[in-house]
């Protein structure tokens, strides 16, 4: 079972031995998928180890570590219909590439398609996934599943023409949450977000991360959304509310820095979301607030 209306798009930075685990399951998948790696300047022999032992995978070497936006420089070469995001510590199941293209295929104002994360090698779920299967968001009586405010890039699969007229990953979130406000503008063009259950994905988690640094850039990052989409008032009570809730340390200090200092581009850039967009994220509010899947705690 081909199925050519998928392109698999993984970012990689000296992370070679969980690459080649994750390129060598994405080689046997039933699909056949075309892949694409954007290799984020890594000095360990990544590109090197891709080109001698998967050869049919396309490589892209940008000289430069681009974070998330190595995805747009990948997406923006497929040519098939749909692209599906996966970080080098995980890979799709067999079936659910071709799983999500069905349900692109068959909903023609779905954008995003998020599958079930099984995390690995005890394969169990991420808590994430319970928050996904009880989202709160009101959507469409046609939407195949619930439906969703964000997506998880390590777990989803897109509709590409969509994802480039968005403008893809905006070039200076980097790293951690960058997802948030792709969807949201995904959504203000239009586009429904949801989740299917009868996907997988596996996710054996690196061991080579820093996770302060994510966790600072989720902060900032997440900051940078709140003031770029979100209406003045929820704006500034949402930003109160993070100063309070995060841990008081040098990473989160860092963060609201940074944040901070960028005000300048992000008041060039601010763009509220539309009325029913914005409706629809206020329904995950008592959820985030709740969450433990979501903290900020790396």
């Amino acid at each position: 079972m081909t199925d050519p209306r998928t392109t698999v798009v993984v970012i990689t930075h000296n992370r070679r031995p969980e690459l080649l685990r994750t390129l060598g399951h994405l080689a046997v998948l039933p699909e056949q998928p075309q892949v694409v790696v954007v290799d984020n300047a890594s000095t360990d022999g990544t590109s090197g180890a891709v080109a001698r032992h998967h050869p049919g995978v396309r490589l892209l070497r940008p000289g430069r570590n681009l974070g998330a936006v190595g995805r747009n420089l990948a997406v923006r070469r497929i040519r098939t219909p749909y692209v599906a995001f996966c970080d080098d510590d995980s890979w799709w199941a067999p079936g659910s590439l071709a799983g999500a293209a069905d349900l692109l295929d068959a909903h023609p104002a779905l954008g995003t398609v998020t599958a079930r994360i099984v995390v690995e090698p005890d394969g169990t779920e991420d808590p994430i996934v319970k928050e996904l299967r009880d989202s709160p968001v009101p959507g469409p009586p046609w939407l195949p599943g619930p439906a969703l405010g964000s997506f998880l890039a390590a777990a989803t699969v897109l509709r590409a023409d969509a994802f480039r007229a968005a403008g893809g990953f905006h070039p200076r979130l980097w790293l951690g949450g960058e997802e948030e406000l792709l969807a949201a503008d995904l959504a203000a063009d239009g586009w429904w977000l949801t989740y299917a259950d009868h996907l997988t994905i596996h996710h054996q988690p690196s061991v080579v991360r820093d996770s302060t640094l994510r966790r600072t850039h989720g902060i900032r990052n997440t900051l940078w959304f709140t003031w770029l989409r979100r209406p003045a008032g929820y704006a500034l009570r949402r930003t109160l509310r993070l100063a309070r809730t995060v841990p008081r340390d040098t990473a989160s200090l860092r963060a609201f820095a940074e944040a901070t200092a960028a005000l300048p581009w992000v008041l060039r850039e601010r763009r509220v979301l539309p009325p029913d967009v914005e409706a629809r994220l206020r329904t995950l509010e008592p959820a985030q607030r709740d969450s433990t899947a979501r903290s900020y705690t790396g």
